[in-house]
């Protein structure tokens, strides 16, 4: 930064010049984080998603856990070859995988709505 110059009208250009340069800094990362103008919408789509998600989880895990357990304490090689860290994959695969599909069925859905809405909307 050039040297301080006495003069205070200078000096004062200078504080505002950095001051101006600060607050445009936060006025660009304050524009950054604007959300849609129809957020209560957006939040609630996002919060039906979750739900379904998780439901669809718990039955997910549900379905597959039942046949692992029972496959592992019959058949031998299930009972030679899946361990209980491997029994745990299996189950965690098939909830993550239910919940992420439908959720994003669910998102997708939502938004489809919305855009068939504003094409009524605008003719």
């Amino acid at each position: 930064m050039a040297p301080r110059v006495t003069n205070r009208l200078v000096q004062s250009e200078e504080a505002t010049g950095e001051t101006s340069r600060r607050q445009g800094g936060a006025m660009a990362a304050r524009n950054f984080l604007l959300r849609s103008p129809k957020e209560e919408e957006s939040s609630a789509a996002i919060r039906e998603a979750v739900l379904l998600g998780g439901k669809n989880a718990a039955i997910a895990g549900t379905v597959v856990a039942v046949p692992t357990f029972v496959a592992c304490r019959v058949l031998p090689w299930a009972k030679h070859n899946l361990n209980y860290t491997a029994q745990a994959l299996i189950i965690s695969t098939a909830c993550v995988a239910g919940f992420f599909i439908t959720a994003d069925k669910t998102i997708l859905r939502n938004a489809r709505q919305n855009t068939i809405g504003r094409i009524d909307e605008s003719t």
